[in-house]
């Protein structure tokens, strides 16, 4: 589903991460968004998922990339459900490319002007079910 304009939302989002460019990340957000840091920890606000996408990048030595695979989105009731690949580069411990593939899912808000907001930001997907 390539045409669907959250692909342009979220490839916009994967670049923003990409280049560290946290303010224009942060305009593709709720206000009461939240964002799986990793399993057992989310954040919740657009201050902590800013704070935390700058402690990602400083834990990846700012050189993560991100980018975005096949996806679905599945809309209703004014929000969409969005199951897409999310794939993750960096470097690995001994300097080596390490390559991530995750199911990813998010939850997208439409407002009332058609612009899509980000409430749910979960990379992990299904994973975190164990």
């Amino acid at each position: 589903m390539s045409s669907h304009p959250l692909r342009q939302v979220i490839e916009a989002c994967d670049k923003a991460i990409s280049e560290k460019d946290y303010d224009a990340l942060m305009a593709y957000y709720a206000e009461d968004a939240a964002l799986v840091v990793k399993p057992g920890m989310t954040v919740q606000g657009k201050e902590a998922i800013r704070n935390a996408f700058i402690a990602i990048a400083d834990y990846f030595q700012g050189q993560l990339v991100v980018e975005q695979g096949d996806m679905q989105v599945i809309e209703g009731a004014g929000n969409a459900l969005v199951i897409m690949e999310t794939r993750l580069r960096f470097p690995g411990g001994d300097g080596t490319p390490v390559e991530i593939t995750r199911r990813a899912t998010y939850v997208f808000r439409q407002e009332d002007n058609g612009r899509w907001l980000c409430t749910i930001d979960n990379s992990y997907g299904t994973e975190l079910l164990g």
